[in-house]
């Protein structure tokens, strides 16, 4: 249907009064989730706050640090509060145990290094909190991510943060097209951390100094392994430490102790060269040690491929451009050739190191701020 010439655009990209849009935003209790929900707010828009409980709420109340503990809970409420908007808590901790926690587990256990916050945006916030936002009839659904939701001739197209320091296009490579329709990013624009502090200071949150997270939420002192022992209680079977070249090093406490790449902490003193952990074999509890050099890979196997491109992934042999596999690491030209709609060989042109398995692997156009999806590291 024709839009009427005089009819306006509102800043979401809907065209009708702020008013008569509303808008579900998904609140974590920190500053940034707090800003776009008091910017949306101020706007005029009928804004709904909703914030996910996804572990026990008395044991979150002494995890400092954390995203959704029972301070962020109630920091949240209070910004709702303040800016006069309704706020719900969602009990989601079944939901996140199933699709996060438990992967996370075995993951580890099985010698991945998994990156459950994608997992969490994946399957939690964009998929089930997505659905609850439209049994709520809300417009769209926004959050405080540093992503860019642009248009695009083939449709809405995900963008790096205009601030490379804060851009989040790693933890959200997974997002759908379907998804990103619906989905809002109001602070991808921004020009840094400081700017969302100053619009937090303007709108008088008290959350506008607030320490960010740097931990995955259920760890929040960034100890995975004893997080896994309390999961799956003898997990840490001991083993040996071996060298590539067949010799035994010492022995480990749990192979679930390790990563690879990890050159301290190995146990195994007296060394007259650097050994760094190479690989981990999880069958014969053995993590396998070796020189640095072993550490850099040129061909990475890619699964579970979510594709953003406007042309079908198989519709050319091979694609050019830049993949990410890390989340601290800069982009890296590669060269993607498609096996099967979601399974893909990247061969890097530069080697890299540490590529582990449960990682993803992050597909950016060449010479562009678009993301082009991406997938999990297999095992080679």
């Amino acid at each position: 249907m024709p839009l009427d010439r005089d009819t306006k655009i509102n800043s979401l990209g809907f065209a009708k009064p702020p008013a008569e849009t509303r808008v579900v935003v998904a609140m974590s209790g920190g500053v940034d989730s707090s800003v776009v929900a008091a910017k949306l707010a101020e706007e005029g828009y009928d804004v709904v706050g909703v914030t996910l409980q996804l572990y026990d709420h008395g044991a979150a109340l002494a995890k400092k640090g954390a995203c959704c503990a029972g301070i962020d809970i109630h920091d949240a409420r209070r910004v709702a509060e303040d800016m006069g908007f309704p706020h719900y808590v969602l009990d989601y901790e079944n939901i996140f145990r199933d699709a996060v926690i438990d992967e996370f587990a075995d993951s580890y256990l099985a010698g991945a290094t998994p990156v459950p916050c994608i997992r969490c945006n994946e399957r939690v916030k964009f998929r089930d909190l997505l659905e609850t936002a439209k049994d709520l009839e809300a417009d769209c659904m926004a959050t405080g991510h540093y992503i860019q939701r642009k248009a695009g001739a083939g449709g809405p197209e995900l963008h790096r943060a205009a601030d490379a320091a804060r851009d989040q296009s790693y933890f959200l490579f997974s997002t759908t097209r379907e998804q990103l329709d619906y989905l809002r990013f109001p602070l991808g624009h921004l020009p840094g951390k400081d700017a969302t502090r100053a619009l937090a200071a303007r709108y008088g949150l008290q959350v506008a100094d607030k320490p960010d997270s740097h931990d995955i939420c259920f760890v929040p002192d960034g100890n995975y392994a004893s997080v896994i022992e309390k999961l799956l209680p003898g997990a840490a079977d001991p083993g040996r430490i071996v060298h590539v070249d067949g010799r035994e090093m010492g022995t480990h406490e749990g192979v679930i102790h390790y990563t690879v790449g990890q050159r301290r902490g190995l146990g195994i003193g007296g060394l007259s060269e650097p050994l760094y952990v190479v690989r981990l074999d999880v069958a014969a509890r053995e993590v396998i040690v070796g020189p640095r050099e072993l550490l850099a890979t040129r061909t990475v196997p890619v699964g579970e491929i979510n594709w953003l491109g406007d042309t079908p992934f198989e519709a050319q042999p091979e694609w050019r451009m830049s993949v990410k596999v890390r989340s601290t690491r800069a982009p890296r030209e590669a060269v993607v050739r498609p096996l099967s709609p979601d399974r893909a060989e990247v061969e890097l042109l530069s080697p890299e190191e540490g590529v582990a398995p449960g990682q993803a692997c992050v597909f950016y156009e060449t010479d562009s701020s678009r993301i082009l999806g991406g997938g999990w590291i297999r095992a080679s």
